[in-house]
């Protein structure tokens, strides 16, 4: 059972707050948002699949869907026997439903972004599955980055870079672009990509703080954000809100970008005014909605 610090636990959009279910491996807490969170159970019997990934212990039927079985223990490099006291965490993340094994799950916490620190650059290198550090009292939590895991371990259920011919809409160079995504890696591919269709004026961020300071301070605004959902100090639907609210800004298109957008999920982006949402990993999606709103 899990306990939540708050009975009024259910977030408005926009607020800049998140909950996170947090849980142990050997003696390190790590978090995952609610959000991905779809339910969490006790271990169901695991069909072993021939030649699978070695994070993967194999697939598990859950009312007639068919899901595979991560285990988290091994994706973060631990070697020693589980507790007993495990737990499946079903998730729905970019696109998909996946079982993530852990030892034991505590409880419900909620948080401002503001207190999730980005990792250092010497921790955030390519093998990193660390996105945040939650500081609290009881001392650091990390939050994860659930979509590299899956990413490593299926390339093709990550963003994939797109074939695209460069100035099929000559257009697209005179446009300015600001992308804010935490993730250097997916940010680059971002970058390649709306290059590769011909976007030449691109501005970047690594959180929706850092975002909405370029845009308050720039004398000329850009024509277009593109912006992820989780990110430290600000998340995407609180920097779509404050984008919405000021005059300045309030008449940007604003596209979000993200893992997060499912069809229980997608009324959030529409309450603080996104203009539309694309799922990762659908870059070429993200290229045929830019064009929509700006052309």
């Amino acid at each position: 059972m899990i306990s939540r610090e708050k009975e009024d636990i259910l977030l408005e959009s926009g607020t800049n707050e998140l909950e996170i279910v947090m849980f142990s491996i050997g003696e390190e807490t790590y978090g995952i948002n609610v959000l991905k969170v779809r339910e969490i159970i006790q271990p169901l019997p695991v069909t072993k699949t021939p030649n699978a990934h070695p994070h993967v212990e194999g697939i598990i039927r859950l009312r007639n869907e068919i899901m595979p079985v991560v285990n988290t223990a091994k994706v973060l490099g631990y070697t020693h026997e589980t507790a007993g006291t495990d737990k499946f965490i079903i998730c729905e993340l970019n696109q998909m439903k996946v079982a993530f094994h852990v030892e034991s799950v505590s409880r419900i916490h909620r948080i401002s972004w503001k207190q999730i620190e980005e990792p250092e650059q010497l921790i955030q290198g390519d093998h990193s599955h660390t996105i945040g550090v939650i500081k609290r009292e009881e001392g650091m939590t990390l939050l994860l980055d659930y979509e590299k895991m899956i990413s490593d371990i299926n390339p093709k259920a990550g963003i994939q870079p797109q074939t695209i011919v460069r100035g099929l809409r000559p257009e697209r160079a005179s446009k300015r672009v600001l992308v804010a995504e935490d993730s250097p890696i997916l940010q680059q591919l971002i970058l390649d990509t709306l290059e590769r269709a011909g976007y030449e004026q691109i501005a970047k961020s690594t959180n929706g703080e850092d975002a909405w300071n370029q845009l308050a301070a720039a004398e000329k605004v850009p024509d277009i954000v593109i912006s992820d959902i989780e990110m430290p100090k600000m998340d995407g639907h609180h920097l779509t809100k404050k984008i919405k609210e000021l005059a300045k800004t309030k008449d940007i298109p604003v596209i979000l970008f993200s893992s997060l957008i499912t069809d229980d999920l997608y009324h959030k982006g529409v309450k603080v005014g996104a203009d539309e949402q694309v799922s990762k990993p659908e870059i070429g999606t993200l290229i045929q909605k830019m064009d929509k709103l700006l052309f």
